[in-house]
C-alpha cells in the first residue's frame, strides 16, 4: 500500500528532518543510497527513485558484469525504489537527516528476484503459509583498523583484553562514542565490549522477527561504516583480516513462533521439538551450499578450519561450539538454534533468506538430522568437512537444484556470476590462491566495503 508521503513529510519536518538518506544493500551487502529532499517527498518518493540494474552487478572494484536478467543484454533497465517508512530513524551523528530503508521493484510494480529484501520477504510467506514467524537474533564482531603506508592495521595491539571496555581498549573514545550513536540510532543494541582479539569488538542486538532483525542489522553495518569514517578510522567486518589474530563472525540465531507467539522450538520439557529437529536436517542437507551466502568471500574461508571456534564440519551439538549449529541451554520461548557458520562480511538479507529457505525445506520434507555431535566435534570424522574456498563452496551451490527451487533463479544466477568473476580476479592476481595467508589483494578488495 502506497504510504501516505504527505503526513510522513509532516512528521520528518517537525522532527527537524529535511533530507531522508534512501539506503539499500546490493547483492555484495554494499550500502548504495540515494538522497531525497524531505520538501519534495510526495513527488521524489511517490513512483521512486529509480536506480539503474546495473547495481546488482557492479563488483567492488567497479567493473560491472553481463549476468542475465536486468544486465547488459537487456539493455541495464531501471528498477523502482518503495521508501518502507516504517524504517525511518533519524541519524544522531548527521543532523536534519534521516535512514529509510528501500524496497526495490521491477519497473512494472511486480516484486524483485534479485533485491535481497525481497528475496527475505519471500522466503517469510513460505513460512507464513504455515502459520509460523521466524525470529531471528544477529551476533557480530568487528575491528577497528587505520590506513598506514603499508596498507591497513588494526589500531590497537594489546592481547588478552577479551570482554573489557573502558580506556585500556578504548582510549580514544571511539567505541563508546559508537554505541552511543547506535543506540540514539534506535536499532535495538543493547550492550557491547572488547572481543578477543586485540582492535576487535562486538556490540549486541536484540532478537526480533526475521525481516526487522536483517533491517536493523543492515543499519548497525551501515551506521557502524559511517560513524568510524567520520573519526578518521575504519569500521570492518571483514572476516579474517589479520593474518596473526582470529576472525570476526556473524552467528545468527533463529527459532520460530506460532500464530500466538508461542516458540514452536521445543517440546514441552527439556528437548527439542519436530520443528526444531527438521530446521536443522534442513540447514545441514543444504550445508555446502549455504556456505556460498554466509561465507560470500575469498576471504571467509581463511577464518574457518579445525581448532578455531569456527566450524569445520555440517554438524550439530547442544552447547557446543566446536558444531556448525550448537543449540544455546535455554528452553521454553528461549530455544532457538545457532548458525556459527557466518562471516561478518555476509549481508544479513541474504543470510536468513538462505537459512531459513533450507531449515523451511526441512519443515515442509519432515527430513531427519544426524546425531548430535558430542565433546570435540573437529574431530568428529562422522561428518564432512565443509567447503574450504568459495570456489568449492560455489561449485556446491551450483550442485544443489532444491535450494534454488527454494529461492529464486535470478538471484542465485547473478550471485555466482558475481563471486565466480571474484575467484578469478583473485587466482590471476595472487602467486598462490591456496594460500592459508590474507594477501594484499583481500584487503584491497573488501577491507573497505565490508
Amino acid at each position: 500500500m502506497q504510504p501516505d508521503l504527505a503526513e510522513t513529510r509532516r512528521v520528518l519536518e517537525e522532527q527537524g528532518i529535511d533530507v531522508v538518506r534512501l539506503v539499500f544493500p546490493d547483492l555484495l551487502g554494499i550500502t548504495r543510497s540515494k538522497d531525497l529532499l524531505v520538501s519534495q517527498l510526495e513527488r521524489a518518493a511517490g513512483h521512486g527513485p529509480a536506480f539503474c540494474q546495473g547495481t546488482w552487478v557492479t563488483t567492488t572494484r567497479g567493473g560491472v558484469l553481463d549476468a542475465g536478467s536486468g544486465s547488459f543484454g537487456d539493455g541495464l533497465p531501471d528498477m523502482i525504489s518503495r521508501l518502507d517508512t516504517g524504517t525511518l530513524r533519524p541519524i544522531p551523528w548527521v543532523p536534519g537527516v534521516a535512514y529509510g530503508i528501500a524496497d526495490i521493484d521491477n519497473p512494472d510494480g511486480t516484486r524483485s528476484t534479485v533485491a535481497p529484501r525481497a528475496v527475505l520477504r519471500s522466503v517469510l510467506d513460505g513460512y507464513a503459509a504455515l502459520g509460523l514467524t521466524p525470529i531471528c537474533g544477529p551476533e557480530l564482531e568487528f575491528y577497528f583498523a587505520q590506513r598506514t603506508d603499508d596498507g591497513w592495521s588494526r589500531i590497537l595491539d594489546k592481547t588478552g583484553r577479551v570482554y573489557t571496555t573502558g580506556a585500556q581498549v578504548d582510549p580514544d573514545g571511539h567505541y563508546l562514542h559508537l554505541l552511543r550513536m547506535l543506540d540514539q540510532l534506535d536499532i535495538g543494541i543493547f550492550a557491547g565490549n572488547h572481543e578477543f582479539c586485540p582492535s576487535q569488538y562486538e556490540i549486541n542486538l536484540w532478537h526480533s522477527e526475521a525481516m526487522d532483525a536483517a533491517d536493523r542489522t543492515f543499519l548497525f553495518k551501515t551506521a557502524i561504516k559511517d560513524v568510524t569514517a567520520m573519526r578518521g578510522i575504519l569500521g570492518t567486518f571483514l572476516g579474517k583480516p589479520w593474518n596473526d589474530e582470529g576472525g570476526s563472525g556473524f552467528h545468527l540465531h533463529f527459532s520460530v513462533n506460532d500464530a500466538d507467539g508461542v516458540n514452536r522450538m521445543h517440546d514441552g520439557s527439556d528437548g527439542l521439538s519436530d520443528v526444531a529437529l527438521q530446521m536443522i536436517a534442513g540447514v545441514i542437507e543444504h550445508a555446502d551450499a549455504i556456505a556460498a551466502f554466509t561465507n560470500p568471500t575469498v576471504n571467509a574461508y581463511k577464518r574457518l578450519g579445525p581448532d578455531t571456534l569456527a566450524p569445520y564440519r555440517s554438524n550439530w551439538g547442544y552447547d557446543n561450539r566446536s558444531t556448525m549449529i550448537r543449540i544455546p541451554p535455554e528452553r521454553g520461548q528461549g530455544t532457538r538454534l545457532e548458525l556459527r557458520i557466518g562471516d561478518g562480511s555476509a549481508n544479513p538479507y541474504i543470510v536468513m533468506a538462505v537459512v531459513l529457505a533450507a531449515a523451511l525445506d526441512g519443515i515442509r520434507r519432515g527430513l531427519v538430522p544426524p546425531d548430535a555431535a558430542e565433546g570435540w566435534a573437529y574431530e568428529d570424522e562422522a561428518r564432512p568437512v565443509l567447503p574450504m574456498s568459495l570456489k568449492d563452496a560455489l561449485d556446491a551451490l551450483d550442485a544443489d537444484p532444491g535450494l534454488r527451487d527454494l529461492l529464486t533463479g535470478d538471484f542465485i544466477d547473478v550471485f555466482i556470476t558475481m563471486k565466480r568473476d571474484e575467484v578469478a580476479r583473485y587466482e590471476e592476481s595472487v602467486e598462490d590462491p591456496a594460500t592459508r595467508d590474507v594477501t594484499r589483494w583481500e584487503l584491497e578488495e573488501y577491507i573497505e566495503d565490508y
